[in-house]
């Protein structure tokens, strides 16, 4: 697990990797894997102990990585008002460490913020060996940063690259531990025992438990009220997205369909444009159609960010 030691005291605000960048109102968390007293790398955690040791800020590959930031949540909330898509936010606590410290688990009210026309990239039901691999490469070829929403079960079986994604700036949500719609929409209760499993599974990980999540197959006609005041009661912000890639159609769509797809939804101009993809195994044609999705975006004036608990809802 990543190692978060903050200076001279000061609860931790935002973390960085590489080169440090500033938001007025926030404070700085150096991040370092396996961190000593003295701020030297130290051997990572066992969970890690095939992965080569890489210092935090480089990239894959090698290269430096010079102005990746997070915001981590202060301990009451009151740090989340952030104005800028581009940077994830996450919580250093688990919600079971919440209710044993104390600490409030429902978050303040938080205004959307309004960044002008901006895309917002969302991969599912990651990760795997493969896909969710090139998808990086492609993202980090471009310059794009996405949000991706993992599994709690995939991400213990690579969790070498839920820290990728974490390390090389991209925001990682809760998807559920696995998935089972017997198990989720049942209950409430049962869908906050899935995303609490996946919390553990990705916080073992980063360090960090992510505050946005995406219900399996979407809200929409599997939400009842006590699903809704839960999340709200556990501070969960949920979204689902209005630009659908259909990349998980029963009819085994190719990749100019999720390109033509993204392409007609996005012509009238909608200022938040979150966009439904999947990353997990048997996804090749959606690895094949992204960076011709990222080209017609960019042609089109959007300007990519992340999900976070200030993004705009998609309906």
């Amino acid at each position: 697990m990543i190692d978060y030691s903050c200076r001279n005291g000061e609860k931790p605000g935002i973390g960085t990797f590489g080169k440090v960048g500033i938001l007025a109102g926030l404070c700085l968390c150096s991040v370092c894997v396996g961190c000593g007293n003295d701020g030297s790398v130290s051997q990572a955690p066992t969970q890690q102990e095939q992965q080569a040791e890489t210092p935090v800020n480089e990239a894959a590959g090698g290269e430096k990585d010079t102005a990746v930031s997070f915001v981590v949540a202060m301990d009451d909330f009151s740090n989340l008002q952030v104005n800028s898509p581009g940077i994830p936010v996450y919580d250093k606590h688990t919600l079971a460490e919440r209710r044993k410290l104390g600490l409030p688990t429902a978050m303040p009210a938080i205004s959307p913020y309004k960044e002008g026309k901006t895309a917002y990239l969302t991969f599912d039901d990651g990760p795997d060996d493969k896909n969710t691999l090139e998808i990086l490469d492609i993202l980090a070829k471009n310059d794009v940063k996405a949000t991706f929403y993992v599994l709690g079960r995939n991400a213990k079986l690579y969790p070498q690259t839920v820290e990728r994604m974490f390390k090389e700036g991209h925001a990682i949500g809760n998807h559920s531990y696995d998935h089972d719609y017997n198990r989720l929409y049942p209950s409430s209760d049962n869908f906050l025992a899935e995303m609490e499993e996946a919390d553990e599974a990705i916080h073992a990980i980063i360090g960090m438990r992510p505050l946005i999540v995406r219900a399996p197959g979407g809200r929409i006609g599997n939400f009842t009220a006590a699903y809704e005041h839960m999340l709200e009661e556990n501070g969960y912000v949920e979204h689902d997205w209005n630009v659908s890639s259909a990349d998980a159609a029963p009819n085994h769509p190719v990749a100019r369909d999720f390109i033509d797809n993204i392409d007609s939804q996005t012509d009238d101009g909608k200022e938040s444009a979150i966009i439904l993809m999947h990353c997990s195994e048997g996804h090749e044609e959606t690895v094949a159609a992204l960076p011709e999705i990222i080209r017609i975006l960019k042609e089109k004036g959007y300007q990519f960010g992340v999900v976070t608990p200030m993004t705009p809802q998609p309906w």
